[in-house]
Parts: structure tokens; C-alpha cells; sequence
């Protein structure tokens, strides 16, 4: 048998030569076989790892007893652990072995990485977004928007209170930006309060495969700002739109309306059958590709979308190709003439002069440009979109293309998008202290840059912003094309074939026949996300047993279904998705959802997202630490996911509850230097003193951003609340802190040594907002005046207080 020397050799040859090198290499390098092996050889890995730690503990336990001589254990003990660790010995050396065999790959490394492209660093910032040259339209619009309505006009509108406008043209034309134009003049009347400006602004992706179910709900969304709530049928809900349209003097806009004569006319009239209940003068805004779409909804005016003249299209393009650049005015000068002559083979097109200029803007080599001019790659809108892709990196490209799982206009999150890169293997790095999600974040922010990916929304919580992005249409056709086969959806309607050798598959409603006839026929799937908000829509389990012994390479699993109530239990064959990086499973919160201990074999499991279910039961903690892959643990609820010291990757933790039981105490916090984001800790009525609370070793969590400490109970005493506060020291970085139920600072007992201390303790150059509340009465705290000179400095950098 081997000794330990030469199987720390052999794991060692496993994973740094080989592991590391194909994910430097990039999956674009390997061919379908050495892909699977590839990830066979990662399962490998995982499992040397934690054998070796179990071998470690054992040879540890034996020499401590015969050290000892402990009376604890009798004197055949140390021999059958012995026995023991030789089984775990042996079977190490064959999985070695066995990774021998699988490894048989193709020589990668004489493979060229191609060409190194000339270019700048791409930063986060974006040009801002700008509206060149439609001022005219915007105004024209705006002003038939308010124009009055008689009676006479009325009657002529079939007697209905609110009227249509429309705007068509081509692809790429600007039809949803000067929408947006029109809704943020809008939205700025309404809060300044003008003179016949509308109460209410919504805007509405139609989509070409849209239901009538889903327009419904994102109108009832938008007209209340709240989540729509599940109805029994579409006619309650249509009620409920009704009611809260009912009186008001709104704005809605239904962007990209497809129309296809005698398909579609009808479910386009129900969309807006509810809106005759609006205040006289309401207006729908249309936008379109077809001017038959706009008359089929019966709009009074067309207007088609004007070029935009040759000097206002070159502004334009010269915006987004040189906006920020570190360049001189003599530079800039050549650069302005080369741009003119690109400019003109753009065809007036602003998509084409955002993804054209954003690559030349972080190519600011003349060379570069004139090569671009004198190539006849641009001469077409469809011909500079493509030249703009084969400017990304690889790498990137390949994260562009699977955005096409997603149907039109799907609105993405960053964070969310990066994590299912990640997941997908899709990004890597050669620098061991650089995490994936790093790389993403550059990924992204350089698609965005190139306006490969669009911001089309920011929701300001209370809390903080959420940001959503989309891929133009355009856009969205060529990254179809790239991935051809590999990325496929069934959306609303679809009847059709589903490509035996498709990878990543999206649908959109949920639907048992169509996954159990079809989808679990498919071999090769790596992807899986099924989105759905009908009504009482819950995957069975007998569904779940089939997809889980049926989908076996499955790396994603995203579920979004709904109900109202229920357990849905996790089968245990859910540990056979060895090569599972990210599940998310969403349900109505009321649902209690309970993970098998054959949860603990995914050990590559990166990231656990349970949305909203406030009732979920884990494994024990003995078997969530094999998860030490395990990146990312999402919920909106208090989750009690126990025994996580060991899941050091850990980078999103979003609560955290202390408990008197093993497991869940603040020292699970120790090791775990990787969070970011947002971290909330309850239960700190049952730390019991300064050291146990240093434990938790917050200040070395460099990445985090915002910090709740939360006492649930009333019954520790404001000393010991105030020692626990200084042992938690939060880093240095911290933007936002709060301290819910914190008794430290109550007026009956504040003393100045008490101030003084907590004034050191929350002065961070960082922080932008500081919160202190009682139980029950979030908003009332106390504070020593700002007059004190320790505080005037806390004042001046602390942005709000609470």
C-alpha cells in the first residue's frame, strides 16, 4: 500500500498541474470527452480531500490515546481504529488509481491562445446614458401626451377615457430610448407636480410570445408598487387591475408590441381591456416594429422614427468611442477624423454607435481605428455587431452568448448572472488570491461597457438600489446564432422539437408532460431553469426523483414554481447530481422545504439559494461540512443552516442566528474571511460576554458592506450588550451598520465612558449610514447631541442617520 508521502504526491499531481492548468486553458479548449472527464477528475479531487482530512483526524485521535494511555477506551480500541485508517488509506490509493485511468487527456498545452489584442483596461464606470439628436421627437411626443380630450374626441375613441400613440421603426432605430426619453421627462413633471402631469408611469415589456396572464401582473405591479399577490383565475385578477387603475390619470407604455395578423389581435385587445377604467386623458405609449401593431390597438397617431441628421449621428458616435478617454487634443483630433469616416458606415444606427464605439473606446490605438475604417466589416447594423463581438475575449464571448437562454428582454441581475458564469465554468483565473466572481464582475462590466448588456432599471429599496439589465433584440438575435444548439428556451406557446444536443435549457412555465416525455431524454443537459408564476404550480416529487437520476451531468438547477402551501421533500437521489455547482429553488414562503443527508455529496455545490421559504430543513451539521465548495447561501428569511465553520469559500451569508445549541455559535464565524455583501446576525441575546463575541473576528471580513446585529430578546443587560458590541468590532470598510434592539445606549444608562466607546467604535470613513433602534420601535433612538468634539467628526462622515 501506498504511504502518505506518495499519495500527497499523487493528489498534489492531480490538482496543480492538471486542474489548475485545463481551467487556465479555458473550456473553450477542450473537446466534449476531455470535458467530462474533466469534471469526473474535479469530483476526484473533492473526495481526496476530505478522505485526507478524515485521515488526519483518526491518525490524531490514535496517537493522543496511546500517548495517553486514556482508561477512556479499552486496549483494543487503538487497533481497530488503526484497522480503520488503513480501509481509508487503501481506499484513497484506489481513487488515485482510478484518476489515473480517467486521466487520458489531449496534449492542451502546445494550443495557442491566439493573438494578444491591443486594449486598455476596461473600468466599471459607463458613459453615462445620453439621448443625442431626439429633443424634437421627445417634445412632439410629450406634447400630444397632454393634449386635451373633448367629448367629440371621446366619442370618436369609441368613448373610452384614455388614447394610443405609437412609435415604429426598424431594429436598432432608438424606438425604446426616446420611450425612455418621453417617460424620465415625464416622471420628473410628476414630481414636480406641473400642471396635468400623470400620477401614475408604467412601463411594460410586451414581448413577442407574451400572455395576457403575465402583462396583467406586471401592470398590477407597477400600478402598486407591491408583489402581485396569487388569484384564482385571470378574471379576479383583471378585477384587481380594475381597482387599482380605477381614477387614475396614467401613463403606461407597451414596449416592443409584435403583431401577426389574425394570431395575436385579439389577446393584444385583452392586454388593454382593463385600462377603460382610467381618468379621461390617460395615455398608452406604444413602441413597435410594425405600424400595423400600433393601428391593431387602435393608436390615433403613428409616428415613425426619423434618422437621426449625419452631425447628430456622428455626435453620438463620437460619445461612446471617446467619452473618458485619456487622450490629448492633438490625439483626439485624429481620432475625430478617422471616427467620421467609421461613423458613416454605421448607417445611422445607435445601436450599431454604442457597441461599435464602446470597442474603439477602450482601443485607443489610430491604428486600430483606421484598420477598422478601411475594413468593409461595418457596413451593415447586423455586420458592426458582429465585428463588435469578435473584438471581446474569448472568455467573454462565451458569457454573452449564454445570455441567449433567456428570452427577449428578460431582466438580469448582475450578481445573479456572474454566479451562473461561475457555475457553468465559463470563468477562471490564474491568480490564487483573485476569486471567480472578481472576474465575472470585469466580465460584466466590460459587456456592459460595449453595450452588449443594457441597464434598463434601477428600483431604490429602502435599503439600497437594485440595478436589472437587458440585451437588445438585435443583440439577442446574434447571440442565438453564436450558440446555436446549446442554448435553447420554450417559452409561452411553443410547439416544436427540442435539439438532442442541447446544453442549457430554459423554460418558462412549468410543465409535467413536457419535462417527463421530453427533457429527461436529453443526456448532455447542463442546464435547467424552469420559470413559472402560475397558479399553484409546485414540481412534484415523483418529478423531482426523475430528473435527479435522469439529468446526472446537471450543473445549474434554477426552479422558480408557485403554491401556497405544502412540504416539498428533496428525494435522496439528489445525491447523484455529483457535478451540481448551483441550485436555487424558489417557492411561495409558506412551503417547507426539507434537504436529504445525500445533500451533503454534492461537493461541488458553489451556491444554495431558497428565496423566500422561511422553513427549511438542512442536514445535520456533521454532513453540511463535506460542502466546503459551497460559495454562496441566498435567502430573503432567517435560515438556521448549521455547523458552517468549515465552509470557508463562503462569500454570501445573509443571516446568521446564534443558538445555545451546538453549531451556532459565533465562533462558526471564525474562518470565514470570503463574505461580502451583507451580513445580518440575530440572536445576540445568547452571547454571553466580550471574548465570545471576538470570535467571531468581524473586523478581518474586509468585503462586507452592510452589518445588522440584532438582539430578538429583551433580557440581556445593556452592559453585556455594550461589551458584545466592542468584541463584534465591524471592519473598517463597513458602508452601512445597524444595531436592532441595542439597549447600550438607553438613556437611563448612558454614561460618558459608555459614548466615548461606542463613538470609537462606529468611526468609519466608510460609513454612509448608521442605525440605532429599541424592539418595537425601530425608528426611536437616542443619541448625544452632535455638539460633543467626538462626535462632530462621526457627524461629518456618517452621511444618514437612523
Amino acid at each position: 500500500m501506498a504511504d502518505l508521502v506518495s499519495i500527497s504526491t499523487a493528489v498534489g499531481w492531480v490538482i496543480t498541474p492538471i486542474i489548475s492548468k485545463l481551467i487556465n486553458r479555458g473550456f473553450s479548449y477542450l473537446n466534449f470527452d476531455a470535458s467530462e472527464k474533466l469534471n469526473r477528475i474535479q469530483s476526484k479531487v473533492v473526495q481526496l480531500e476530505l478522505m485526507l482530512e478524515q485521515q488526519g483526524s483518526f491518525g490524531a485521535f490514535v496517537q493522543g490515546a496511546e500517548r495517553s494511555g486514556s482508561t477512556s477506551i479499552d486496549a483494543h480500541m487503538p487497533h481497530v481504529l488503526k484497522m480503520e485508517l488503513k480501509k481509508i488509506l487503501e481506499k484513497i490509493e484506489n481513487t488515485v488509481n482510478e484518476a489515473h485511468q480517467i486521466l487520458k487527456l489531449p496534449d492542451l498545452f502546445g494550443v495557442s491562445d491566439g493573438k494578444e489584442r491591443q486594449r486598455v483596461a476596461v473600468t466599471t464606470s459607463v458613459p453615462p446614458p445620453v439621448v443625442i439628436g431626439r429633443d424634437e421627437d421627445r417634445d412632439k411626443i410629450i406634447a400630444m401626451l397632454h393634449e386635451k380630450i373633448d367629448n367629440g374626441q371621446r366619442k370618436a375613441n369609441g368613448g373610452l377615457s384614455y388614447s394610443v400613440i405609437g412609435i415604429h421603426g426598424i431594429p436598432g432605430s432608438g424606438k425604446s430610448t426616446l420611450a425612455q426619453h418621453v417617460c424620465a421627462s415625464e416622471k420628473k413633471g410628476k414630481r414636480e407636480e406641473k400642471d396635468g402631469h400623470f400620477n401614475l408611469i408604467m412601463w411594460i415589456h410586451v414581448s413577442r410570445n407574451f400572455s395576457v396572464d403575465k402583462i396583467f401582473r406586471e401592470i398590477l405591479e407597477e400600478a402598486t408598487g407591491n408583489p402581485c399577490p396569487r388569484f384564482e383565475s385571470l378574471d379576479i385578477l383583471e378585477q384587481k387591475l380594475e381597482e387599482a387603475l380605477s381614477g387614475k390619470h396614467f401613463l403606461l407604455v407597451l414596449d416592443d408590441v409584435w403583431y401577426r395578423e389574425g394570431v395575436n389581435q385579439q389577446e393584444l385587445q385583452k392586454v388593454i381591456s382593463p385600462l377603460k377604467v382610467g381618468d379621461l386623458g390617460s395615455k398608452i405609449l406604444l413602441t413597435s416594429r410594425s405600424r400595423d401593431a400600433l393601428l391593431a390597438l387602435g393608436a390615433i397617431r403613428c409616428i415613425p422614427i426619423s434618422d437621426l441628421d449625419d452631425n447628430v449621428f456622428l455626435q453620438l458616435f463620437l460619445h461612446y468611442a471617446l467619452e473618458g478617454a485619456e487622450i490629448d487634443e492633438r490625439e483626439r483630433t485624429i481620432f475625430e477624423e478617422i471616427g467620421s469616416d467609421i461613423a458613416k458606415k454605421l448607417k445611422r444606427s445607435p445601436l450599431a454607435a454604442r457597441t461599435v464605439g464602446g470597442q474603439l473606446r477602450i482601443r485607443p490605438n489610430a491604428d486600430f481605428w483606421r484598420d477598422t475604417r478601411d475594413r468593409g466589416l461595418l457596413d451593415a447594423t447586423t455586420g458592426a455587431l458582429w465585428w463588435s463581438y469578435q473584438h471581446l475575449d474569448e472568455q467573454i464571448r462565451r458569457c454573452f452568448a449564454y445570455c441567449s437562454i433567456f428570452p427577449r428582454r428578460h431582466r438580469l441581475k448582475r450578481d445573479k448572472l456572474i454566479n451562473l458564469w461561475v457555475a457553468e465554468g465559463f470563468i477562471s483565473t490564474t491568480n490564487a488570491g483573485e476569486e471567480m466572481e472578481d472576474v465575472g464582475q470585469r466580465y460584466f462590466d466590460e459587456l456592459l461597457s460595449a453595450s452588449f448588456l443594457q441597464l434598463v432599471e434601477k428600483q431604490t429599496g429602502a435599503f439600497s438600489a437594485v440595478y436589472y439589465y437587458t440585451v437588445h433584440d438585435l443583440l439577442h438575435d446574434l447571440a442565438d446564432k453564436i450558440a446555436k444548439n446549446d442554448c435553447f428556451r420554450i417559452e409561452n406557446g411553443w410547439t416544436g422539437v427540442i435539439p438532442r444536443d442541447v446544453r442549457y435549457l430554459f423554460i418558462e412555465t412549468y410543465n409535467k408532460t413536457i419535462v417527463m416525455d421530453k427533457i429527461l431524454q436529453i443526456e448532455n443537459l447542463r442546464t435547467l431553469i424552469i420559470y413559472s408564476d402560475k397558479l399553484d404550480m409546485l414540481i412534484e416529487e415523483n418529478v423531482l426523483e426523475s430528473m435527479f437520476t435522469r439529468l446526472r451531468k446537471l450543473r445549474v438547477l434554477r426552479v422558480r414554481t408557485v403554491t401556497q402551501s405544502g412540504t416539498l421533500s428533496f428525494p435522496a437521489s439528489i445525491g447523484q447530481l455529483k457535478h451540481l455547482r448551483y441550485l436555487s429553488f424558489w417557492t411561495s414562503s409558506s412551503v417547507k422545504q426539507v434537504l436529504p443527508r445525500t445533500f451533503s455529496k454534492l461537493y461541488h455545490m458553489q451556491l444554495l439559494d431558497t428565496g423566500h421559504c422561511r422553513n427549511i430543513v438542512f442536514p445535520s451539521g456533521e454532513d453540511t461540512v463535506n460542502l466546503i465548495n459551497l460559495r454562496h447561501i441566498v435567502t430573503f428569511e432567517n435560515q438556521n443552516f448549521p455547523d458552517i465553520r468549515k465552509l470557508t469559500s463562503l462569500q454570501t451569508l445573509s443571516f446568521f442566528t446564534v443558538k445555545k445549541g451546538l453549531g451556532y455559535d459565533l465562533q462558526q464565524l471564525t474562518h470565514l474571511n470570503k463574505l461580502r455583501g451583507r451580513l445580518q446576525i440575530h440572536g445576540l441575546e445568547n452571547v454571553q460576554n466580550k471574548e465570545q463575541a471576538v470570535a467571531a473576528n468581524l473586523a478581518a471580513k474586509e468585503r462586507l458592506k452592510e452589518l445588522i446585529l440584532v438582539w430578538d430578546g429583551d433580557n440581556c443587560s445593556p452592559d453585556i450588550e455594550t461589551e458584545v458590541i466592542e468584541g463584534l468590532c465591524p471592519p473598517m470598510e463597513i458602508e452601512r451598520l445597524e444595531l436592532r434592539n441595542y439597549h447600550g445606549l438607553r438613556m437611563d444608562i448612558v454614561r460618558s465612558n459608555y459614548w466615548k466607546r461606542f463613538v470609537d467604535i462606529v468611526r468609519y470613513r466608510y460609513l454612509k449610514i448608521l442605525f440605532v433602534g429599541l424592539l418595537n420601535r425601530p425608528t426611536a433612538c437616542w443619541l448625544p447631541p452632535w455638539t460633543e468634539p467626538e462626535t462632530a467628526a462621526l457627524y461629518q462622515s456618517t452621511k444618514s442617520l437612523v
